[in-house]
């Protein structure tokens, strides 16, 4: 009986372990995916210094993840995908104008809706958005379209092209 009772409290320890890392990591993505919502609608608000600083807020929030409390599959994707998003939200910071920003953000975009697609981290729904005339995706927060690829030029250009459900 003490030996069921040890092995039942160890698989308590190990799963409430699991648990905990599970929702740790789960926390810091979603700051990560707020903080890029933060640059996208920097963009999409022709705000190019608010965009740059936003972007060195992404780049922390990546150091931030707990990766290595991640399923192999997952760590292996994530640490090509972070790799990613940390070079082009440096050359977004650096932009000189806010058309080379966009350029880095179409970067950060695809890294990103790989990563939300792939660890399934989200605790809102999370809408892919396309616009036809950048030839360009990114993710966004709300079903409206906002534009960060021409902002104020054509601000809801574009189309919802996948719905990624909360966790």
């Amino acid at each position: 009986m003490k030996k069921v009772m040890m092995m039942m409290a160890v698989m308590v320890i190990a799963t409430t372990k699991i648990t905990f890392a599970q929702v740790k990591a789960d926390a810091a993505f979603n700051q990560l995916l707020t903080a890029y919502y933060d640059v996208k609608n920097a963009l999409a608000t022709d705000k190019k210094d608010v965009a740059t600083e936003k972007a060195k807020i992404l780049s922390a929030r990546i150091d931030a993840i707990p990766h290595q409390d991640l399923p192999a599959s997952q760590h292996t994707l994530w640490m090509e995908q972070s790799k990613i998003i940390k070079t082009k939200a440096a050359e977004l910071a650096s932009g000189k104008d806010i058309k080379a920003q966009r350029k880095s953000f179409e970067g950060i975009s695809y890294a990103m809706i790989k990563t939300v697609r792939n660890i399934k981290f989200n605790n809102t729904t999370v809408y892919i958005q396309h616009c036809p005339m950048a030839k360009a995706s990114w993710l966004n927060e709300k079903e409206n379209i906002e534009n960060p690829y021409y902002g104020s030029m054509m601000f809801d250009c574009g189309d919802v092209t996948e719905t990624i459900k909360s966790k």
